[in-house]
């Protein structure tokens, strides 16, 4: 027995890209806590959650809505990576590994939204 959107790959991938985000903004400074990490935890965990209640009791033009409203969140997400990085929280290296795979998330996001029909 399982809810319908933890059967959806881009949810559970928003799931693992979730968990490093947190662990990565664990090394953030201190001063940055009401700002950087608050603002990439909450950004990143948006994804998931949209995922999840768009997938439940919605149309599929809702549900579109709420993938859409994870997209954001995962620009969202990327912005503040580059801030991290401009900030030298992180290096290119890092920058680089989380950049990717929200690059491969949006783009898997993008496809699984063209295919739900109006």
């Amino acid at each position: 027995m399982s809810f319908k959107f933890e059967t959806l790959r881009i949810w559970q991938m928003s799931m693992d890209f979730a968990e490093e985000i947190y662990n990565l903004s664990k090394g953030f400074p201190k001063d940055e806590v009401y700002n950087l990490t608050s603002q990439i935890r909450r950004a990143v965990d948006s994804i998931a959650l949209n995922i999840s209640e768009g997938a439940i009791l919605q149309s599929n033009p809702e549900f579109k809505k709420f993938i859409g409203y994870a997209i954001r969140s995962l620009a969202e997400v990327v912005t503040c990576l580059h801030k991290a990085k401009r900030r030298k929280y992180i290096s290119e290296e890092i920058f680089e590994k989380h950049y990717k795979d929200a690059y491969l998330l949006m783009n898997m996001m993008i496809a699984f939204r063209n295919t739900l029909k109006p």
